[in-house]
C-alpha cells in the first residue's frame, strides 16, 4: 500500500478513520473460497460488523452461504437487512428477542439458536409454549483436548461425548416446536491459537505440535457424532466446524458441511502469526498527529482499540506507516493518545496508519469505513454501530 499518496488522496478528517483496502478484502475473498475444499463457508458476523461488507462477500461466490452471528438482537437485525440462514453462535436468553424469532421462523425465516443443555431447551420450549411459532436449534459440542490434566482449547460446551450429544438431541427431538436442525464444533484450539511468533520460538513450537496431535482426534469425535446420528436415524441440515485459522484441515473432514470464516477477510496483525496460511491485511485505521513533545515522537488522538482476550502485547494495535514507527513501550496505545516514534519528519496534523489485532472489534469504535479501492476513496460503508446498533 502507497500510504503517502493514499493520505494525500482520501479525506482523513481531524479524527480517527477506519480504512478498508477493497482490492485486499477481493483477494482474500477469492483465496479463502479456494481453501473451502467444495464446502460452504458460513460469514462469522462478529469478524465483520458490517452490512454492506456481508453482502459483498456473499454475492462474490455460492460458497459463501449463511451467518453466524453473536446475539439474539442481532440476528434480528440481520433478517432486518434481508438476511437469512442466521445461525446465532453462542446461547442465549433474551425472552424478548426469541419470542420474536419463533415468529419469524414459522412465516419462513430461518434462525437457529445454539444450544448445549437442557436448560436451554426448556426456555425454548416455555416461550413456544407462550407466545407459538417455531425454533431451530444446533448443538455445540466440545471440541476441545485433554491429556493428562492439560486442557487445550477453549471452555464452551459442556458436552463432551457422541452420547451426550445424542442424548441431548433425544430430549429437543420430544419437544413439541422445537427441532433440531444442525451439529457444531468448534475447535478454537485449531483456528484461534497462533503458531509462528517470531518473538515466542519456544511456545510456538509447542503450539505446532498440540494443534497436529488434536486435529485427527478432533475429526475422529466428529465422525462419531455423525455416525450416532445415523444409527438413531436423525437428520441434520449442516454440520458447522472450524474458523479461519483451520480452514485448511476442518474443510477435508467429510462430515463437515461448512466452515464459518470471518477475521480472514480483514486478515488483523494476529494472524500475521499463523503457519499455514496468510491473507492481505485489509482493515486499518488513521490516527491524526495532534502533538511533537519531542524530535521523532509524535503523539496520535486516540488509539486505544484492544483486542479482547488473555492480556498480552499482541493484543495491542500496531503503527504499520510510517514504515519505521513504533509504540513507546512505556505507554503502548491509549484511549486519547498514542505516541509514536519515527525518524521521519511528520507534523500535526499529519495522520499515522495502524492495524488492529483483531477483526469486527475494531468496528465497534467507528460509525463508517472509508473504502479505497486501486489508492482511492471511492465510498464509505456503515459499520454495526453506524446502523445505531451495539449488540455486547
Amino acid at each position: 500500500m502507497d500510504w503517502k499518496a493514499i493520505i494525500k488522496n482520501v479525506p482523513l478528517d481531524a479524527k480517527p478513520q477506519l480504512l478498508l483496502d477493497q482490492n485486499a478484502l477481493e483477494s482474500n475473498i477469492v483465496n479463502i473460497e479456494k481453501q473451502a475444499n467444495g464446502k460452504n463457508i458460513r460469514l462469522a458476523t462478529k469478524s465483520i460488523r458490517s452490512i454492506p461488507v456481508l453482502h459483498k462477500i456473499l454475492s462474490s461466490s455460492s460458497t459463501f452461504k449463511g451467518l453466524m452471528c453473536f446475539t439474539a438482537s442481532e440476528a434480528l437485525f440481520l433478517v432486518k437487512h434481508g438476511f437469512d440462514d442466521v445461525l446465532i453462535g453462542y446461547p442465549t436468553f433474551d425472552k424478548k428477542s426469541l419470542q420474536e424469532i419463533a415468529t419469524l421462523n414459522l412465516q419462513g425465516n430461518t434462525i437457529t439458536c445454539m444450544v448445549d443443555s437442557k436448560e436451554h431447551i426448556e426456555l425454548l420450549t416455555k416461550v413456544q409454549k407462550e407466545n407459538g411459532g417455531q425454533f431451530y436449534t444446533c448443538i455445540e459440542m466440545d471440541m476441545s483436548n485433554n491429556w493428562a490434566g492439560f486442557h487445550f482449547g477453549v471452555r464452551r460446551s459442556p458436552l463432551k461425548s457422541p452420547k451426550e450429544v445424542i442424548h441431548l438431541a433425544k430430549f429437543i427431538d420430544s419437544q413439541e416446536g422445537v427441532f433440531i436442525k444442525g451439529l457444531m464444533g468448534y475447535e478454537a484450539q485449531i483456528a484461534g491459537v497462533t503458531d509462528s511468533n517470531s518473538e515466542e520460538k519456544m511456545r510456538s513450537n509447542i503450539i505446532k505440535r498440540l494443534k497436529k496431535k488434536s486435529i485427527p482426534t478432533i475429526a475422529k469425535r466428529r465422525e462419531q457424532v455423525h455416525q450416532l446420528f445415523q444409527k438413531n436415524n436423525m437428520q441434520i441440515e449442516f454440520f458447522n466446524g472450524g474458523g479461519t485459522g483451520s480452514l485448511q484441515t476442518t474443510s477435508q473432514e467429510k462430515t463437515v458441511t461448512e466452515v464459518t470464516v470471518g477475521s480472514g477477510f480483514f486478515a488483523p496483525l494476529l494472524f500475521d502469526q499463523y503457519r499455514d496460511f496468510q491473507y492481505e491485511p485489509a482493515l486499518f485505521f488513521s490516527l491524526p498527529i495532534v502533538r511533537q513533545p519531542k524530535k521523532h515522537i509524535y503523539t496520535c488522538l486516540g488509539g486505544g482499540y484492544i483486542g479482547s482476550g488473555s492480556i498480552g502485547e499482541e493484543k495491542q494495535p500496531q503503527p504499520v506507516y510510517p514504515s519505521d514507527s513504533t509504540l513507546i513501550s512505556l505507554e503502548g496505545v491509549g484511549e486519547v493518545q498514542t505516541p509514536i516514534q519515527t525518524k521521519i519528519n511528520l507534523s500535526i496534523g499529519d495522520s499515522v496508519i495502524f492495524r488492529a489485532a483483531k477483526a469486527g472489534e475494531i468496528c465497534e469504535r467507528f460509525s463508517e469505513i472509508l473504502v479505497i479501492d486501486n489508492g482511492k476513496w471511492r465510498q464509505t460503508y456503515p459499520t454495526y454501530r453506524g446502523e445505531g446498533e451495539c449488540f455486547l
